[in-house]
């Protein structure tokens, strides 16, 4: 509906904005090449280094000729780019009391942050074989008297894989949370229901989101991991402010790009559920 809809109503000073997921997957991603994007299309290599030999010290050998180490290169390619574009008539501006492209600056703020974070999400099928709880043929169904359980058991994954504990997350949609506050185990810290703090888990930091993939309100792919196993770099490339040629409004137009690599996929974990 146009804005324009609204001219013969008594327009509010207040903007009524729309509800908003929590967008969680940005933040549990390291942003450590972020400062080398140079636009679409462009490539971030990520060099990694090997393990070094440790060897039993004899005086009369000494320690020989040293190793050369190995490494491996990772490219990480900014190859998303999402816009926006809209525009507020000259005559809407007037009838209004409130700055709608200050509004609307917001709400495509939101939009583009809510699409990263889906496409975060969207790693899941970046873990290793063998790192999983259940899959897409025997999804694990669980309540509140095991969905605890079950993510101590990722975490159990990610220690086997010698993945270190502190940076830890797992993301869970809301339904998963609500049988979490139904076991006093997670909920014996006052903090967490009086103030709707998450909480922790067997070291790791619980999120809830509504971006956790799924198929069909199926399948959830509850992630678990560190922040070192997915890297992401973005910039907001240009925003530009201008007066459409056919129309007399204030437009507004801006491009993110992004692009992001799974460069430790032992780091991740993945269970998939169902709703019980």
């Amino acid at each position: 509906m146009s804005v324009q809809n609204f001219i013969p109503t008594i327009w509010s000073a207040r903007l009524n904005e729309s509800f908003k997921k929590n967008l969680v997957y940005g933040n549990v991603v390291n942003h450590d090449y972020e400062g080398e994007v140079k636009g679409q299309g462009s490539t971030v290599k990520i060099n990694s280094i090997g393990a070094v030999t440790i060897g039993n010290y004899d005086k009369s050998k000494g320690i020989g000729n040293p190793e050369e180490l190995d490494s491996t290169q990772k490219n990480l390619v900014i190859d998303q780019a999402k816009y926006f574009n809209f525009q507020v008539d000259d005559v809407d501006k007037a009838q209004a009391n409130v700055n709608l492209l200050d509004g609307g600056i917001v709400e495509a703020s939101y939009g583009l942050a809510n699409v990263v974070d889906q496409y975060i999400a969207g790693f899941y099928t970046e873990v290793k074989a063998g790192k999983t709880i259940g899959d897409d043929t025997t999804p694990i169904v669980p309540t509140k008297d095991t969905a605890y359980d079950l993510l101590v058991d990722l975490g159990v994954i990610l220690d086997e894989n010698d993945v270190p504990e502190g940076d830890r997350f797992v993301v869970v949609p809301a339904w998963y949370y609500g049988l979490l506050v139904k076991d006093p185990r997670y909920t014996k810290d006052a903090n967490v229901m009086r103030t709707g703090f998450v909480g922790d888990i067997d070291g790791m930091s619980v999120y809830k989101s509504n971006n956790v993939p799924n198929t069909a309100g199926a399948k959830y792919k509850i992630i678990a991991g560190h922040k070192s196993a997915i890297s992401f770099a973005g910039q907001v490339d240009s925003v530009e402010a201008y007066r459409p040629e056919k129309q007399f409004s204030d437009a507004l137009k801006g491009l993110q790009v992004f692009g992001a690599k799974c460069i430790k996929p032992e780091a991740l974990a993945v269970l998939t559920a169902n709703k019980s």
